[in-house]
């Protein structure tokens, strides 16, 4: 029994007999067969724009500089006065309050839509620095509440949903070896962003906020500009949608 002779029950179960055949070939016409499916068919023409993408996605999820926050949060609650033991409870808030909002995010990524969430997490989270910059710089200690608004914000939006973006924007044929790339992308932009920090912050004390404030803003543009949505669409409707067959 064939792959497709599986496939059949189940597509025939969602959406009966014609949305089986129909789903069939275009599962065909997509895949188009083994051949053109390794690293360099990724960056073909007709599929470099959805690559380029991915990246620029997976880049912007770690430079928009929250896991600084996650990282060096003993260090910036340091700053500002806050004792050993509040570190610490601070940091137990900041992985319950991350787990709260990815929950939130599997409930909401279907119904509000991948775009709306990736534009609400990087404008909120530009607003977020900039507040976050003048609590530090007054040495307040409710700028706890304002990072933990932060992290809320990208846990429910650019932490998750860029995964899910990453895992439907490229076309069937080269989706493993696109998606490797991005994935790879993501991980060099973690390093850079958990390199720069300490020298930014020894440089530029609160004032780091600001690049991270900019750099969501850029991150909003890209996503409003580039990011088509794909809520609702099989993985073939988005290929004809985003390589314009």
């Amino acid at each position: 029994m064939g792959r497709n002779d599986l496939a059949v029950p189940i597509l025939e179960r969602i959406g009966g007999a014609d949305f089986a055949q129909r789903s069939l070939a275009d599962i065909s016409r997509t895949t188009g067969g083994s051949q053109g499916t390794g690293y360099s068919a990724a960056f073909q023409k007709a599929v470099l724009p959805a690559v380029l993408i991915g990246i620029g996605l997976a880049v912007f999820q770690q430079l928009c500089g929250i896991n600084v926050v996650f990282n060096y949060a003993t260090t910036i609650f340091q700053s500002i006065g806050v004792p050993q033991d509040g570190q610490l409870l601070q940091t137990v808030f900041i992985g319950g309050v991350n787990l709260l909002f990815t929950l939130l995010a599997m409930l909401l990524v279907d119904k509000v839509g991948r775009k709306p969430l990736m534009l609400l997490g990087a404008v909120g989270l530009a607003i977020l620095y900039l507040i976050v910059v003048l609590m530090l710089g007054n040495k307040s200690p409710q700028v706890s509440w304002f990072l933990l608004a932060a992290i809320g914000t990208y846990a429910m939006s650019l932490a998750p949903v860029t995964w899910v973006l990453i895992s439907e924007i490229f076309p069937n044929k080269v989706r493993g070896a696109a998606t490797s790339i991005a994935v790879v992308s993501l991980w060099m932009a973690y390093f850079i962003l958990t390199f720069t920090f300490p020298i930014l912050y020894v440089h530029l004390k609160d004032s780091t906020f600001y690049i991270y404030s900019g750099i969501c803003v850029l991150g909003a543009l890209f996503v409003a500009m580039k990011v088509k949505e794909t809520k609702g669409k099989t993985l073939e409707e988005l290929e004809d949608v985003i390589i314009g067959h």
